[in-house]
């Protein structure tokens, strides 16, 4: 036996309880963007910084990488992962090509970790290279999000 609840009272109108949670999900819906952005933005604003420092730092910067130097070399660690955080950040905290420059972030996030492994092991490095390399690979999956140049680009169109 089929028993059919009905949350509607007499008059067809929601009670106050499901009222509020349906004004509180168009809001959710309406504002869930922002946190996003925001971390997008935080990011941007993380690697735009990362590629200033080792700009001013390359003896830094060459030291960090020492353990895998053979691998890659000095010339290609120069002249790619300071310019790529300096410029990939920018547009990312602007969400301009915001999956290119994630593109070009990834093979530095995942020497930043793999640094800590072949290297001297230094938990702090190891959790901010972990954490921008899985809010990165969100983002590569995401997209730029609602508030980006990217898709006040695609709505010109």
């Amino acid at each position: 036996m089929w028993l059919k609840i009905s949350i509607l009272d007499t008059h067809n109108k929601l009670p106050l309880a499901m009222e509020t949670i349906k004004s509180l999900n168009k809001w959710a819906n309406k504002n869930s963007y922002y946190p996003i952005d925001l971390l997008r933005i935080a990011l941007g604003i993380t690697l735009f910084y990362q590629g200033v420092y080792f700009m001013s730092n390359l003896p830094l910067l060459l030291e960090l990488y020492e353990p895998i130097k053979p691998l890659i070399g000095d010339v290609l660690l120069v002249h790619y992962i300071a310019p790529a955080h300096f410029v990939g950040g920018f547009l990312i905290v602007f969400g301009l090509l915001t999956r290119w420059a994630i593109i070009a972030q990834l093979p530095i996030l995942a020497g930043a970790v793999l640094i800590n492994f072949v290297g001297t092991m230094d938990t702090k490095n190891l959790i901010l290279a972990l954490a921008v390399l899985l809010v990165s690979i969100f983002f590569l999956v995401y997209g730029s999000g609602k508030h980006s140049v990217d898709k006040y680009l695609r709505m010109q169109q």
